[in-house]
């Protein structure tokens, strides 16, 4: 058994070459190989957002508060709340972030494929971001 205790693993801030605006990542947990699964909290500022990103093995994202919005590649901008659960399947192009006037904070799941989480793609614009819900 491990446990990690509230507070020992720092909070980052989310680098700009993945993300618009201010966001902050608490790492939650990466467990030990066999297994492939990790989790964060990311919580997202007014108006900031992920760049467009893939998982190789999906992502389930947990909203946990605040109000936010997602999107896959060629779909929709979907508002996203509290208790919302979302699943993005491997490979599919998406974003998500907070809405234009309020924070939003999620719980990211994903697993790791030959060592590898996420592939980041090109930011999402204040066009494709833009519009209210």
């Amino acid at each position: 058994m491990e446990i990690k205790r509230a507070g020992s693993q720092p909070s980052g801030k989310g680098p700009a070459e993945y993300f618009t605006g201010t966001v902050r990542v608490d790492p939650m947990f990466t467990a030990p190989e066999p297994a492939r699964v990790v989790g964060a909290s990311v919580t997202f500022e007014p108006g900031a957002r992920t760049a467009w990103h893939t998982h190789p093995l999906g992502q389930t994202l947990i909203v946990m508060s605040g109000y936010g919005r997602a999107q896959k590649w060629s779909g929709p901008i979907e508002e996203i709340r509290p208790g919302d659960v979302i699943w993005f399947a491997p490979g599919e192009k998406h974003w998500h972030g907070a809405s234009q006037t309020t924070a939003m904070t999620h719980f990211a799941i994903q697993e790791k494929l030959d060592g590898k989480i996420v592939d980041w793609l090109e930011h999402v614009s204040d066009e494709q971001y833009g519009g209210s819900l």
